[in-house]
């Protein structure tokens, strides 16, 4: 089915001053998925274009997508302190109150689902059950050359680490990306806190990961370790095309629907 054009954006402000970029989606009377993009990616790119927020709402869920800090329409700030996890957590739970919501499901992909694994973490009685895309034990983007990344985007020197590579020609596809923006994000939270089994939300979580990423086996792992953790292996796909999925969305809908009161 096509994909209907998206709403306008809704800015929220976090504690910082940064505006943030949010969507609505659906009937607001309806329980309501929150969903976090990944790393160069956005809300309408991960969520919208690919059809989540379509097939959401006909299973009766109101969406809010957000355009996480140094993403999408929102404020891209360059330094490296606007961005650490607590921050990016905090952004979170601002655009719920100020959308007024008591309680949510948590959609994420990658670095939105380690987001939300942490602010599953710190507010459980506002995240009731979480979809987590993409998300391994430890930090995937600790292999990513920061100072590599800076000299290619400064002086156009090549990039020789292939997931350095592949990471900047991913944020260079999408419209509206400042790359520069975004190693400052990578550089911002480095050494933050790490999902693992010592630390793992107790809410029922759906972990999913395609088949074709190297991080799968520890995916899976991690969602062994956890609680109500359960894991779906995505057929086919990898880490960059995983989000595009109709099994993917199948999945997480089912889920959801089956943690309703």
């Amino acid at each position: 089915m096509p994909i209907v054009a998206p709403p306008e954006s809704r800015a929220v402000y976090s504690a910082d001053g940064v505006q943030i970029a949010t969507y609505e989606f659906g009937d607001p009377a309806h329980p309501t998925v929150v969903a976090v993009h990944g790393f160069a990616s956005s809300g309408l790119y991960n969520w919208h274009s690919t059809g989540w927020t379509r097939d959401l709402t006909r299973a009766g869920f109101h969406v809010i997508a957000i355009d996480q800090r140094g993403h999408g329409a929102s404020d891209k700030p360059r330094s490296t302190d606007a961005y650490t996890m607590e921050i990016l957590v905090a952004d979170v739970l601002q655009v719920l109150d100020t959308y007024l919501l008591d309680e949510v499901a948590y959609v994420g992909y990658s670095l939105g689902a380690r987001v939300g694994w942490q602010a599953a973490r710190e507010f459980p009685d506002r995240i009731s059950r979480a979809v987590l895309g993409g998300i391994p034990d430890g930090d995937p983007l600790k292999r990513f050359k920061v100072a590599d990344a800076r000299e290619h985007i400064e002086h156009g020197a090549a990039v020789e680490d292939r997931l350095t590579g592949a990471y900047l020609q991913m944020a260079s596809s999408v419209p509206g990306n400042d790359l520069t923006a975004l190693v400052a994000l990578v550089e911002g939270m480095r050494d933050g806190p790490q999902p693992g089994p010592d630390n793992a939300p107790s809410q029922p979580l759906l972990f999913a990961t395609g088949s074709e990423d190297r991080i799968v086996a520890a995916s899976r792992a991690l969602a062994e370790a956890t609680p109500n953790g359960t894991f779906f292996e995505i057929p086919g796909r990898n880490h960059f095309n995983a989000p595009t999925s109709r099994h993917f969305r199948e999945a997480a809908t089912t889920f959801l629907k089956s943690q309703l009161p």
